[in-house]
């Protein structure tokens, strides 16, 4: 999917129609911190490891897209819904 660098769209700081910069959100790291690793690690010795041994699900075909709009006036970012998409590319 090809999509403009910039788009003219609603600001919700400004409160009106501005024209945006829009970039790709990067995937942080999962944390090690989360309750379910920490289950995980408490399972893992001798023996079965229960709803840890069944194979994982495959992927989905596409992944979803999330991007941040930063208004050129305000220069304030804000996201919006993500969308599912193959490939993005950004043209002038």
């Amino acid at each position: 999917m090809k999509m403009p660098k910039r788009v003219r769209i609603f600001c919700p700081f400004c409160g009106r129609h501005t024209m945006h910069e829009v970039e790709r959100v990067k995937r942080g790291r999962p944390s090690s911190l989360n309750w379910i690793v920490r289950q995980k690690k408490r399972r893992s010795g001798i023996g079965n490891s229960g709803k840890f041994s069944k194979v994982p699900g495959g992927d989905k075909p596409t992944k979803k897209i999330f991007l941040r709009y930063k208004c050129m006036e305000c220069k304030k970012a804000h996201q919006r819904e993500g969308f599912r998409v193959s490939r993005l590319e950004f043209v002038e």
